[in-house]
């Protein structure tokens, strides 16, 4: 059998677009991607996206979550970045996700349109945190309810713990993308995540991509740290 590519993401948290460049060309000679999300695009705007990105893989997550129509016309006037990867939220149901699809093949070029990624279970929750919302079953079974709808109405791959990526391949095989964030590194602080595994283990389990944040940027050095993580997902 044919070990899986695991790439990296390394994700660039801050407020201050100087920072995010320097993080960016730090990085980049060793992860496959960078991700900028909501605390950079509120902070900076879309501009400062687009700058940092310029001649990277860009993972913009944004965790699109609201009617079908709003999604769409957001990620219509996301087209302009060209992200390699965009978020929404599985919860939003099926006419959500169908309306993000619909607008990824209506707004981006056939040979530009990105890799369209629902989210599951928010990494920073646990089954205690999804009883508290009335979701009974755990996690396990409500990131396979999502994954279902998502896929089904035309998400390209999941965004998801990686103690349900053994779950997901198993029930939807090798095709969708899987990116799996609440990563760390052996020895790194688990901070606000709850399920996490190391780069190994989520590349074992079926990862296409993993997403890596605090250990990376929280470094002495950062362009050390993201070539570890790429040492060890080659080893």
């Amino acid at each position: 059998m044919t070990q899986r590519r695991t790439r990296l993401i390394a994700a660039l948290d801050t407020r201050d677009p100087a920072q995010a460049e320097t993080w960016a060309a730090a990085v980049s000679p060793h992860a496959d991607a960078i991700k900028l999300g909501l605390e950079f695009a509120y902070a900076a705007g879309f501009d400062a996206v687009e700058r940092v990105a310029a001649g990277r893989d860009l993972f913009l997550d944004l965790k699109l979550h609201d009617i079908p129509n709003t999604v769409g016309a957001a990620i219509g006037s996301l087209s302009r970045i060209r992200p390699a990867m965009l978020t929404i939220h599985a919860g939003g149901g099926s006419a959500m996700v169908a309306a993000a699809r619909k607008a990824c093949d209506d707004s981006f070029p056939e040979d530009q349109k990105p890799i369209l990624l629902a989210v599951t279970v928010l990494t920073s929750l646990d089954d205690h945190g999804l009883a508290e919302m009335g979701i009974k079953d755990g996690a396990k079974a409500q990131v396979l309810r999502l994954a279902e709808l998502a896929l089904r109405n035309g998400a390209d791959g999941l965004v998801c713990s990686a103690h349900e990526l053994a779950a997901l391949r198993a029930e939807f095989g090798d095709k969708p993308v899987l990116v799996t964030p609440g990563i760390r590194p052996h020895g790194a602080a688990a901070g606000d995540q709850k399920r996490v595994m190391t780069p190994t283990e989520a590349r074992t389990a079926g990862a296409d991509w993993i997403v890596v944040g605090r250990p990376i940027t929280g470094a002495a050095d950062p362009a050390t740290a993201a070539a570890a993580i790429a040492a060890e997902l080659s080893a």
